[in-house]
């Protein structure tokens, strides 16, 4: 049986890894058609994307957006999980449920909404309208994640902090803060990629002065499908899994930190 139940999940696993996988060999194909397997392989098609004006623009743009996205995303998510987990408030689970609600509302949905709130204040294609939706959309991540820190975390070591004189702001940045860390650099992360990756709602809020990466793949998907689109798509990929590397190193080594200790 748990040979059984190892080769499901290793064929699950297969199955979902596939499509990202078969992007990178098509991406290095001669070919100037998205074909599988690749006939020859050459670096034309990642040369050609890195020397895009509009390629580089949609990228730095997005990176911008998922860089502040991510951090006010960070500390909006941390303040609601402390209030969520050590707070007093009435109607907790509500509270809870609306800060994920976010997470179950369908992207195409709440991309109609912002536009039809961004478009009379011009807000479309402004890095601050792309601020407002891609926090909408990331706060709920850093909030599951720096929730279950807590939730982990024993209330008896904040009240012994207390009990020694130190501050509320003392105990959070001396006691609180480097156990939860790992969980909010993960929610950082997550953050980061479901700002950076997003493409649904940047499709309603973006335009021709601002355009993410996602609305550029769009485009050239139903005017000028290329390999490119696998480069692209193969760089945003690297990027994320040295970003998942990176939160990994972050929670292992404060991990070990914290037991040392």
């Amino acid at each position: 049986m748990p040979v059984l139940c190892a080769l499901i999940v290793g064929l699950v696993l297969f199955f979902l890894i596939l499509p990202t996988a078969i992007i990178v060999p098509m991406s290095l194909n001669a070919s100037s058609h998205l074909t599988f397997p690749p006939s020859a392989l050459t670096l034309d098609w990642y040369r050609a994307f890195f020397s895009d004006p509009d390629w580089i623009a949609s990228t730095l743009f997005s990176l911008k957006i998922a860089f502040w996205t991510s951090l006010a995303s960070t500390i909006i998510g941390t303040m609601s999980a402390l209030a969520i987990v050590r707070g007093e408030l009435p109607f907790k689970a509500a509270i809870q449920a609306m800060a994920i609600g976010p997470m179950i509302v369908p992207h195409v949905v709440l991309g109609v909404a912002l536009y039809l709130v961004f478009a009379p204040l011009e807000l479309t294609g402004s890095l601050t309208g792309f601020l407002i939706g891609h926090s909408v959309l990331s706060v709920p991540f850093v909030v599951i994640t720096v929730t279950a820190s807590l939730q982990r975390l024993d209330p008896a070591l904040e009240l012994a902090a207390a009990n020694c004189g130190a501050t509320r702001l003392q105990s959070f940045i001396h006691v609180t803060f480097p156990n939860i860390l790992p969980g909010i650099a993960a929610g950082a992360v997550f953050a980061f990629l479901a700002s950076f990756d997003e493409a649904t709602v940047a499709f309603f809020i973006s335009d021709i002065g601002g355009k993410s990466i996602g609305r550029k793949m769009f485009e050239d998907i139903d005017f000028n499908l290329t390999p490119v689109i696998a480069a692209a798509s193969t760089v945003v990929v690297a990027a994320s899994l040295c970003l998942i590397g990176i939160a990994h190193l972050i929670s292992s080594s404060t991990s070990s930190r914290t037991k040392q200790e």
